[in-house]
């Protein structure tokens, strides 16, 4: 018997890159997929691209704080949930799968009011808003941290750990290095910004060159228009903008990672069993949710953590040379995590509930 499946998520990358590295596997069980996003959110072009039946729907950005769009967007809400509701009648899925952001919200509901199972996954150490909006209508809740399971119902915490394409896992350090065209042996830095970037991150990195340059290679992925033409011939520092196909070859080129704790980077440096020093983005800028992140890796082992405001040039390169010099602690404590075969823990999930 043939089964299906929706999937959903949206409004950043991170929402939608975890949906589709569950795609394989649900192709290879034989579900029929189909993707329900936002009218014309970056999950669209993700999702079109791997040839995914798409539907798109009104959504609406549920806020904390004042903003005009907040009279409106709760009738896009509605109206969102209304056509997913539509869709989902009509195809009868055998369980919908949400990665979360607010695009998630109403086809979740819509499902649970159609008594279709749903499995939602949290990325993160603190449920966001949409998910929490989501939870109690949900069958299952993936988690990628242990203490995400005080504030999900026990019956319905599931720790799974962050589901990451599998070309990640398949990289080659000799074609990382022909890439990069690093020629000695010097261990290398792999440093990540986001895809937007961080400055604060990018600057620290750069104001350090001089002394990390000594010891290490550092491969740079700066985010969009953040390069520094001045830096681009330096010896032993290349830095891209944003890589795709070559990737999985400089993770696996990559002693030590440098990065942000968004939910997503810690997924893969986990799984790549990579140690690495964490720069969580600050509260001031943020939920808080990258520093909670980043504390609950630290608590388990998996990675040292420098905070934004305490960073200094110094500092900085006294914790890289601390992490490389202890980096077999952190791979040994990262192959002991439960959280390291994520796919497989929520494949199993969406077997069950179709059976």
């Amino acid at each position: 018997m043939k089964h299906s499946i929706v999937l959903t998520g949206g409004g950043t990358a991170g929402h939608v890159t975890p949906n589709l590295a569950l795609v394989p596997y649900l192709k290879k069980e034989g579900f029929e997929i189909s993707y329900i996003g936002s009218i014309d959110g970056i999950e669209k072009t993700l999702v079109e691209a791997q040839g995914i039946k798409y539907s798109g729907i009104a959504t609406g950005k549920l806020r904390r704080y004042f903003d005009v769009k907040n009279f409106s967007d709760p009738f896009r809400v509605i109206k969102g949930y209304l056509q997913a509701r539509r869709l989902l009648k009509k195809n009868r899925p055998d369980v919908v799968f949400s990665k979360g952001g607010f695009v998630a919200v109403p086809v979740v509901r819509a499902a649970a009011s159609l008594k279709i199972p749903c499995i939602i996954h949290e990325s993160d150490m603190t449920p966001g808003l949409a998910n929490r909006l989501c939870i109690p209508v949900a069958d299952k809740v993936c988690c990628n941290f242990p203490e995400t399971f005080d504030m999900v119902p026990p019956e319905k915490a599931v720790l799974t750990g962050a589901p990451i394409r599998d070309e990640l896992l398949c990289g080659d350090a000799a074609k990382g290095r022909e890439f990069t065209g690093f020629a000695d042996d010097k261990p290398v830095i792999m440093v990540i910004g986001g895809s937007q970037g961080s400055a604060a991150v990018n600057g620290a990195i750069r104001d350090a060159l001089s002394e990390l340059l000594k010891d290490f290679n550092i491969v740079h992925l700066t985010g969009k228009d953040k390069q520094d033409n001045m830096l681009l011939t330096l010896e032993g520092y290349k830095q891209y903008e944003y890589l795709t196909e070559e990737l999985p070859d400089l993770f696996a080129m990559a002693d030590i990672v440098v990065s942000r704790a968004g939910a997503g980077a810690l997924g893969e440096v986990l799984a790549l069993r990579k140690p690495n020093l964490l720069i969580p983005l600050p509260s001031a800028s943020s939920r808080g949710d990258q520093i909670l992140n980043a504390r609950s890796f630290e608590e388990q082992g998996f990675s040292v953590v420098l905070s934004e405001e305490d960073m200094t040039t110094s500092l900085l390169v006294r914790k890289i040379r601390e992490l490389y010099e202890n980096r077999e602690k952190y791979i040994t404590a990262m192959k002991e995590s439960p959280q390291k075969d994520a796919i497989a823990a929520i494949m199993k999930l969406i077997m069950e509930e179709v059976k």
